[in-house]
């Protein structure tokens, strides 16, 4: 199974839900919250260029942002 980090935000709906469609997918994933960590904060947004939070990598896959409950499912 590929490698899926979700970068978060606190008081974040979006990421809320994201989160509860892959655990009930039983999707395996780490979660990093850009409020807490700099260098995560950094690489979302001068890295990938994304200012939109949740952000969803996953090895292999172009990275996507946003509560996408369909793409989120293609992880499997």
């Amino acid at each position: 199974m590929a490698k899926i980090t979700v970068y978060t935000k606190n008081s974040c709906p979006q990421c809320d839900m994201s989160k509860t469609v892959l655990k009930e997918e039983g999707i395996e994933f780490e979660e990093i919250n850009v409020e807490e960590d700099q260098a995560a904060f950094e690489y979302v947004a001068n890295e990938l260029n994304i200012r939109q939070m949740p952000v969803v990598v996953a090895e292999g896959q172009e990275p996507f942002s946003g509560f996408r409950p369909d793409r989120l499912k293609e992880l499997k």
